[in-house]
Protein backbone atom coordinates (compact mmCIF):
# COMPACT_ATOMS: atom_id res chain seq x y z
CA UNK A 1 0.00 0.00 0.00
CA UNK A 2 2.74 2.39 1.00
CA UNK A 3 4.59 1.55 -2.28
CA UNK A 4 1.72 2.67 -4.65
CA UNK A 5 1.01 5.72 -2.54
CA UNK A 6 4.72 6.73 -3.00
CA UNK A 7 4.51 5.96 -6.83
CA UNK A 8 1.50 8.32 -6.98
CA UNK A 9 2.64 10.78 -4.89
CA UNK A 10 6.39 10.79 -7.20
CA UNK A 11 4.17 10.24 -10.68
CA UNK A 12 2.18 13.31 -9.25
CA UNK A 13 5.26 15.54 -8.93
CA UNK A 14 6.23 14.39 -12.52
CA UNK A 15 3.27 15.81 -14.18
CA UNK A 16 3.50 19.03 -12.24
CA UNK A 17 7.14 19.38 -12.66
CA UNK A 18 6.88 18.82 -16.31
CA UNK A 19 3.92 20.82 -16.74
CA UNK A 20 5.55 23.95 -14.88
CA UNK A 21 8.75 23.49 -16.91
CA UNK A 22 6.45 23.62 -20.52
CA UNK A 23 4.70 26.84 -18.89
CA UNK A 24 8.33 28.21 -18.17
CA UNK A 25 9.41 27.54 -21.41
CA UNK A 26 6.28 28.90 -22.84
CA UNK A 27 6.94 32.27 -20.90
CA UNK A 28 9.93 32.75 -22.22
CA UNK A 29 9.27 32.13 -25.53
CA UNK A 30 6.23 34.93 -25.37
CA UNK A 31 8.94 37.00 -23.17
CA UNK A 32 11.12 37.13 -26.48
CA UNK A 33 8.92 37.69 -29.16
CA UNK A 34 7.30 40.79 -27.22
CA UNK A 35 11.13 42.21 -26.75
CA UNK A 36 11.79 41.24 -30.75
CA UNK A 37 8.37 43.35 -31.56
CA UNK A 38 9.54 46.16 -29.26
CA UNK A 39 12.58 46.38 -31.21
CA UNK A 40 10.89 46.19 -34.13
CA UNK A 41 8.66 49.69 -33.61
CA UNK A 42 8.69 53.13 -34.99
CA UNK A 43 11.44 54.90 -33.93
CA UNK A 44 8.81 57.58 -32.62
CA UNK A 45 6.73 54.79 -31.22
CA UNK A 46 10.22 54.37 -29.43
CA UNK A 47 10.37 58.14 -28.35
CA UNK A 48 6.59 57.99 -27.46
CA UNK A 49 7.51 55.62 -24.88
CA UNK A 50 7.20 57.22 -21.27
CA UNK A 51 8.74 56.44 -18.16
CA UNK A 52 6.30 54.27 -17.29
CA UNK A 53 7.16 51.80 -20.29
CA UNK A 54 3.19 52.82 -21.80
CA UNK A 55 2.69 54.66 -25.57
CA UNK A 56 1.27 58.09 -26.04
CA UNK A 57 -1.60 55.37 -27.76
CA UNK A 58 -1.89 53.53 -24.74
CA UNK A 59 -2.34 56.81 -22.64
CA UNK A 60 -4.48 57.61 -25.09
CA UNK A 61 -7.08 54.84 -24.65
CA UNK A 62 -6.63 54.97 -20.39
CA UNK A 63 -7.52 58.18 -20.83
CA UNK A 64 -10.24 57.87 -23.08
CA UNK A 65 -9.19 61.02 -24.93
CA UNK A 66 -9.69 61.63 -29.13
CA UNK A 67 -6.94 62.97 -29.96
CA UNK A 68 -3.55 64.29 -28.57
CA UNK A 69 -3.42 67.23 -26.70
CA UNK A 70 -2.23 68.43 -23.07
CA UNK A 71 -5.23 70.42 -22.68
CA UNK A 72 -7.63 67.39 -23.60
CA UNK A 73 -5.71 64.68 -21.09
CA UNK A 74 -5.55 67.01 -18.79
CA UNK A 75 -9.57 67.41 -18.28
CA UNK A 76 -9.65 63.68 -18.37
CA UNK A 77 -7.30 63.14 -16.05
CA UNK A 78 -8.99 65.54 -13.69
CA UNK A 79 -12.14 63.71 -14.19
CA UNK A 80 -10.90 60.17 -13.84
CA UNK A 81 -9.22 61.66 -10.68
CA UNK A 82 -11.87 63.43 -8.77
CA UNK A 83 -14.36 60.11 -10.27
CA UNK A 84 -12.05 58.08 -8.20
CA UNK A 85 -11.30 60.12 -5.08
CA UNK A 86 -11.75 58.00 -1.67
CA UNK A 87 -14.34 60.22 -0.55
CA UNK A 88 -16.77 59.14 -3.06
CA UNK A 89 -15.49 55.35 -2.64
CA UNK A 90 -13.19 55.87 -5.12
CA UNK A 91 -9.46 54.12 -5.19
CA UNK A 92 -6.22 55.55 -4.55
CA UNK A 93 -4.54 52.77 -6.67
CA UNK A 94 -6.56 53.72 -9.93
CA UNK A 95 -5.46 58.06 -8.79
CA UNK A 96 -2.06 56.50 -9.00
CA UNK A 97 -2.77 54.82 -12.21
CA UNK A 98 -3.99 57.90 -14.40
CA UNK A 99 -1.66 60.34 -12.67
CA UNK A 100 1.08 57.98 -13.89
CA UNK A 101 -0.31 58.22 -17.65
CA UNK A 102 -0.77 61.99 -17.46
CA UNK A 103 2.20 63.09 -16.30
CA UNK A 104 4.51 61.63 -18.68
CA UNK A 105 2.23 61.67 -21.95
CA UNK A 106 1.48 65.68 -21.31
CA UNK A 107 5.62 65.97 -21.04
CA UNK A 108 6.21 64.24 -24.06
CA UNK A 109 3.74 66.44 -26.38
CA UNK A 110 4.44 69.47 -25.01
CA UNK A 111 8.28 68.42 -25.68
CA UNK A 112 7.43 67.69 -29.35
CA UNK A 113 5.74 71.01 -29.70
CA UNK A 114 9.09 72.88 -29.11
Amino acid sequence: MAKYLAQIIVMGVQVVGRAFARALRQEFAASRAAADARGRTSHRSAAASNLSGLSLQEAQQILNVSKLSPEEIQKNYEHLFKVNDKSVGGSFYLQSKFWMVARPATRTLKEWDH
